[in-house]
């Protein structure tokens, strides 16, 4: 029986294929009660390409979800756009070093609770990451060397995720120092998803599927009532898949960096930046990231892929209720403890959760 197959991918090209049961009515003549089918509508969004899925037997319902959920997430975009002039998060850059902005409450709680997020993985992930000075070009291309250590170290001297300031009273966010900026692109997707999911499941939509570049959460059941069924690609093979695994109720986020990459000496260097060091994050190909909230899960990956395989599992295997699948700069597909993978003929076989060093 034909399933729903759906390969996450955010900055690296990962396998999308769904394919939907087709629905027949009853017998000519008979009065069959109407059966749950799948619609998808599609969008580009926050630079991305959005899919949204509603399971139902109503279509009507099932139209007037996928609108609410694309509007609900076209909102969000233009709140916290880092590139939109009238955002909020635009305001708040344009008067850091200068005074606090009044914004949204629901700006003070999403910047909130990715301060949170910084101080669990010890600064890994941090949106203070749009201070520092662009010294890299990830062109796909060779370079003869990365930058001198002074000037990479000179790059980072404005991010610090400890240096915002949030007043909860008066709803600001200041920026103390003048050129830093905050860019909130590490959760903004998982967090749309999420609020349009919400939005969608409240209208009544109980069972779908939204994946927003790679942020992928589903809910509820297939219209054959089986569960949704995600392939994780090969960063090494594109457009083929290295492991799969099925879920339901649950984010499955991946993040990799072999679209926006250079190259020093045949080693890979991709766009996610150590905000401690200034260097690109190395060690790791690809993350995908397993638990039951798509926002937290969008920062976990970033996280997850500065700190590098070894913290990075060790990071995970603390937190209760998330799992995640790494792929490392030699191909091996790591995992999380009690971590289950399908795995294809192309995976490197899976190794055991506490490696004890580094690649």
């Amino acid at each position: 029986m034909p399933r729903f197959w759906l390969a996450t991918r955010w900055a690296i090209a990962l396998l999308i294929s769904i394919s939907f049961e087709l629905l027949l009515n009853g017998p000519a003549g008979a009065q069959a009660a109407p059966r749950a089918r799948a619609y998808t509508r599609s969008a580009h969004l926050m630079g991305s390409h959005f899919t949204f899925t509603a399971v139902s037997a109503d279509d009507s319902l099932a139209w007037r979800a996928l609108r609410a959920g694309l509007r609900e997430t076209q909102r969000i975009d233009r709140l916290f756009s880092y590139w939109d002039s009238t955002s909020q998060v635009t305001k708040i850059n344009r008067l850091a070093g200068i005074r606090p902005v009044v914004v949204d409450q629901e700006v003070v709680d999403l910047i909130a609770r990715t301060l949170k997020i910084s101080a669990l993985s010890g600064g890994a992930f941090d949106i203070t990451f749009a201070s520092g000075d662009k010294i890299y070009k990830f062109d796909r291309q060779a370079h003869a060397s990365l930058p001198d250590s002074a000037t990479v170290r000179h790059s980072v001297r404005r991010i610090g995720w400890q240096k915002v300031q949030l007043d909860p009273i008066k709803h600001t966010v200041f920026l103390p120092g003048k050129g830093m900026r905050i860019n909130l692109a590490g959760i903004l997707q998982g967090y749309g998803v999420r609020r349009a999911q919400e939005l969608m499941k409240k209208m009544g939509i109980a069972g779908g599927l939204i994946n927003g570049s790679g942020d992928v959460y589903c809910w509820g059941q297939q219209p054959d009532g089986s569960g949704w069924r995600i392939a994780i690609g090969d960063p090494a093979r594109p457009q083929s898949v290295s492991s799969w695994l099925t879920v339901s109720d649950l984010a499955v986020v991946t993040a990799g960096n072999y679209e926006q990459y250079f190259t020093v000496d045949g080693r890979y260097y991709g766009h996610i930046i150590n905000p401690h060091t200034g260097y690109p994050a190395t060690g790791l190909r690809s993350v995908t990231i397993i638990c039951p909230d798509v926002e937290l899960a969008d920062a976990l990956d970033d996280a997850v892929f500065v700190l590098g395989p070894v913290e990075g599992l060790a990071f995970i295997n603390r937190l209760k209720g998330v799992s995640c699948t790494l792929i490392d700069d030699s191909g091996q597909t790591l995992v999380s403890k009690g971590m289950q993978l399908n795995s294809y003929h192309s995976a490197a076989p899976a190794a055991a959760a506490h490696p004890t060093s580094k690649p």
